[in-house]
């Protein structure tokens, strides 16, 4: 009697290691789901080759990767829109345990502080059209965000060159987007600086997807560590003129693809180092940097991509080749980060700070058309914002509180924007009095009748109820007397 049971329990065995083996990936414990979309055939502009071969790419890699895959190519305003809407029902419809990725290869711009991605149909004739006519970043990060998802992964090739004349007054590549200040749970990563400008490529697709579609093939790396090296990978093959950035507020890990039998080998230097982004202060940078290859150096900073990491640097290794391109590197990642604070802030104090230091960069004319919308605007900055410590290099000045109108505003400089003067009556309005009339008598001849009071409480009774009636509705209404509310905060 135990021989069958002994043969079930052999064969059941048999059949949980076979199942693990023939699991290639870890995306069977979780829905995929990835939108990918291509721009190529713009309509006003020079079309873009790459586009299209990139997301072709990439629809092959991610479904490797066990994706479901939607692509979508050349689309106008209204139909990326609508692909963005109907990919955020599927993942709606996936449940809690889904990756949502997005990818996009195509033009995108900056418009006063905000990324925009750029559809074929768009031809504006000035920058106030962008809004009207592209498709805004963070609408595509908001829709998603405002999901119940395991993570959210966006990879942007979209910071090629402005290609339309009109807006010559536009910002260089995008501006930065913190995803720690929003929905946790996500991940962006841009084909290069924010700031900076991306490269077509020569080849069949461009640096970024070409590196992207190596790395990202390699099992068991974690998604960290992937963009990691994806950032070495492209730097080296445009000697350094581009490097990807990304943000990240992840909560889970994940994994293009699954389980290795082999390790993978490390970037020079960093596995011994265990270095965390944005944690670690020049001074540490120094110490850990002293004494290693001028190679070895640039590849570990440039792996971590941070203002301290560079600083170092260029304080260690003066003479090497690779400092000019970082000190331009460090250069911009400042200015972008002190703009990125000012039209977060969104005052006269921010931009005023910010032309103080960066008036002659490609966004100073966006910072005194910013400043001239806002230098009338009253209103207390809330302690959360104001407590924020500033950015490296930009000292920002205190905003003056509403709570003492009794002192003048600071004037605004006139070599940063003009002053707007208003027409002020010194002459205080006269005060109309009205007389009084006199109460009428009646004539001597007129007889008044005094009617007795109707039944009920005593007169002293009645008062007393409606002054409690009085002073309980008041009172309940005053708490509230003072406030204003709309939809950008209390004043």
């Amino acid at each position: 009697m135990r021989r069958p049971v002994l043969r079930h329990l052999f064969l059941a065995s048999g059949l949980v290691a076979l199942t693990q083996l023939m699991t290639p990936t870890d995306a069977a414990a979780e829905a995929r789901l990835a939108l990918v979309i291509g721009q190529s055939a713009y309509r006003t502009v020079p079309e873009l080759p790459n586009a299209a071969n990139d997301a072709r790419g990439m629809t092959e890699l991610l479904g490797n990767a066990g994706f479901t895959v939607t692509t979508a190519a050349n689309l106008a305003q209204n139909e990326m829109r609508a692909a963005i809407s109907d990919f955020a029902g599927k993942v709606s419809a996936s449940g809690a345990d889904t990756v949502a990725l997005v990818f996009y290869a195509g033009h995108g711009l900056q418009i006063d502080g905000e990324n925009y991605l750029v559809p074929v149909d768009l031809d504006p004739k000035r920058e106030a059209d962008i809004p009207l006519q592209g498709v805004r970043l963070n609408d595509l990060l908001n829709t998603l965000g405002v999901l119940p998802t395991r993570a959210r992964i966006f990879m942007l090739d979209a910071c090629r060159n402005n290609p339309f004349p009109a807006l010559s007054g536009a910002g260089h590549g995008l501006a930065i987007v913190d995803t720690k200040a929003g929905a946790p749970g996500s991940f962006i990563s841009y084909s290069t600086s924010p700031g900076s400008e991306a490269e077509d490529g020569s080849g069949a697709d461009s640096p970024y997807t070409t590196a992207a579609l190596t790395v990202a093939k390699q099992p068991n790396l974690p998604i960290e560590e992937v963009f990691k090296r994806i950032r070495i990978a492209v730097a080296q093959s445009t000697d350094g003129r581009q490097i990807p950035w990304e943000s990240s507020s992840l909560t889970t890990d994940f994994k293009f693809f699954g389980e290795s039998r082999g390790q993978q080998p490390s970037l020079p230097g960093a596995g011994s180092m265990a270095l965390a982004s944005g944690t670690r202060s020049v001074a540490d940078w120094r110490k850990d940097l002293q004494g290693k290859d001028a190679k070895v150096a640039y590849e570990l900073v440039i792996t971590e991509d941070t203002v301290e990491a560079y600083q170092a640097y260029v304080e260690l290794y003066a003479q090497a080749s690779f400092t000019p391109r970082l000190r331009t590197i460090l250069e911009r990642r400042r200015q972008m980060l002190a703009w990125e604070r000012a039209t977060a802030i969104n005052t006269r104090a921010s931009f005023e700070a910010y032309l103080a230091n960066w008036d002659n960069s490609d966004l100073a004319a966006t910072a005194r058309r910013l400043l001239l919308r806002v230098q009338n605007r009253s209103y207390v900055v809330p302690a959360t914002v104001a407590a924020v410590p500033a950015p490296i290099a930009v000292a920002l000045a205190p905003t003056c509180p509403c709570s003492a109108p009794s002192t003048p505003a600071t004037p605004i400089n006139p070599t940063v924007a003009p002053v707007i003067k208003r027409r002020v009556d010194d002459t205080p309005p006269k005060r109309k009095v009205v007389d009084t009339p006199p109460r009428r008598r009646p004539p001597p001849d007129e007889v008044v009748y005094e009617r007795a009071p109707p039944p009920g409480p005593p007169p002293g009774a009645v008062m007393q109820g409606i002054g409690v009636g009085v002073g309980i509705g008041l009172g309940m209404g005053g708490s509230r007397g003072g406030d204003y509310h709309n939809d950008r905060g209390r004043y």
